[in-house]
């Protein structure tokens, strides 16, 4: 899954749950105990997550990485200035030279 999308589905996600916050907010006040317990612990915590998420989920992703920091530092710079990967290339006994 490309990033953009991944992106896309977690702000849809902030959105639609932010909702039930105006309703809650804006409501009569008669009628807010009615869906104060799926506000506080359902909505509010996804909100936060997928909040905190679309802000530092670059940070989470890289500390949970497998990659070495050397070799994500490498890559992230090469992806920023477009380049491409070199391809590995395999080394003769010919040119490392025997005497």
């Amino acid at each position: 899954m490309k990033e953009a999308t991944k992106r896309s589905i977690f702000r849809w996600i902030h959105i639609v749950f932010s909702i039930p916050i105006l309703g809650y907010i804006y409501s009569p006040f008669e009628e807010i105990p009615k869906y104060a317990d799926f506000v506080r612990r359902i909505v509010v915590p996804v909100i936060l997550l997928s909040g905190l998420w679309m802000w530092k989920g670059h940070v989470v992703r890289r500390l949970i990485s497998n990659r070495p920091a050397r070799q994500r530092a490498r890559a992230a710079y090469e992806a920023a200035a477009g380049y491409e990967p070199a391809p590995l290339r395999k080394e003769s006994h010919e040119s490392i030279g025997t005497y």
